[in-house]
């Protein structure tokens, strides 16, 4: 029997590896899975790369990983914010790589891994540094019906960190608004997803139409309690 649920976050991560590639889901500070980042800070991995949409904020989840001195890179396309502070510092101090990608590029990255694409090409970044690979060199420019175009390649990650709405045993998730975000393509992606949902559902009940990400790209869920809510029943957090 197929049964992708697990009893606790802490179960669900215990196997994460040193100098892995993470991504993490989440748009500012929608859609963040703050449970799984804080149990990636108890699992203890270090020497991780991390791919996600900004480089955190304040000193919790994600900014907490990286004051912890957990991580040796980050991918993202917006690593400076008015709290952006536990980065900047770390970054000003040479203590952690930065690859900087534009957020259309970031997102077609990572769909081109889990689509089995090999490179694309994309007018965004030409003639400016981020047509540049990470030692300096010029990255393959080509001019396609008299635009030019730069040669991008996929990322891939071992673990993707998900926050999902509902899901089932068999791993199908779907989402709430906003918080989708990177998710879905994230699952694709990487070798092992693990999502965090408000509600587990009986096989059955999700409509298969609604399903965002199915349960083939999911190995682990685990179910989180929601948060308390504003007026009006919104959960304060997406």
């Amino acid at each position: 029997m197929i049964n992708k649920i697990a009893p606790s976050v802490d179960a669900a991560l215990g196997d994460v590896a040193d100098g892995a590639t993470v991504m993490i889901g989440g748009f500012g500070t929608a859609g963040i899975p703050l449970e799984l980042i804080d149990g990636l800070m108890r699992q203890g991995a270090k020497d991780l790369t991390i791919i996600n949409n900004n480089a955190g904020n304040g000193d919790h989840g994600m900014a907490a990983l990286l004051k912890a001195g957990r991580v040796r890179k980050i991918v993202c396309s917006f690593p400076r914010q008015s709290d952006s502070y536990v980065f900047d510092a770390l970054y000003r101090s040479g203590k952690i790589e930065l690859e900087l990608v534009p957020q259309g590029n970031l997102a077609e990255r990572i769909r081109a891994a889990g689509a089995g694409i090999g490179a694309f090409f994309s007018p965004t970044g030409y003639g400016t540094p981020l047509a540049l690979n990470t030692d300096g060199t010029p990255r393959e420019i080509r001019d396609i019906d008299g635009r030019h175009y730069v040669l991008e390649y996929p990322l891939y990650g071992d673990l993707a960190l998900v926050k999902a709405e509902r899901g089932d045993r068999w791993g199908n998730l779907t989402y709430r608004m906003a918080a989708r975000n990177f998710g879905p393509v994230m699952a694709t992606a990487c070798k092992w997803t693990v999502a965090t949902v408000h509600e587990v559902m009986e096989l059955g009940e999700l409509d298969p139409e609604h399903v965002v990400t199915p349960g083939i790209f999911v190995n682990r869920i685990v179910r989180i309690p929601r948060v308390a809510t504003q007026s009006g029943g919104i959960p304060a957090a997406a």
